[in-house]
């Protein structure tokens, strides 16, 4: 529920042309030295009007494998997840 809300949010910002080029569940493969380790799935990608990307993720709870994707992302791309 919480995140099908955010989703309307988003959706009426990037009416409103506050936000750009929204995409539901993006994949970032998790590669380490040529090693698929995992992948995270986000739960939002957007462009905001100063051209940042954000990635977003609506949360509950912060399990350990989540908290590890989360540096994994960092690391790898440099992306902060914005947490909701």
């Amino acid at each position: 529920k919480k995140e099908a809300a955010r989703y309307r949010d988003l959706v009426l910002l990037g009416i409103a042309g506050k936000i750009f080029d929204l995409e539901l569940q993006p994949r970032f493969p998790l590669v380490v030295h040529g090693v698929k380790v995992g992948v995270y799935r986000a739960d939002f990608r957007y462009r905001t009007q100063d051209g940042q990307d954000v990635i977003e993720d609506v949360k509950g709870m912060k399990t350990p494998i989540y908290r590890l994707k989360q540096k994994l992302l960092h690391a790898l791309y440099g992306l902060r997840i914005v947490e909701t």
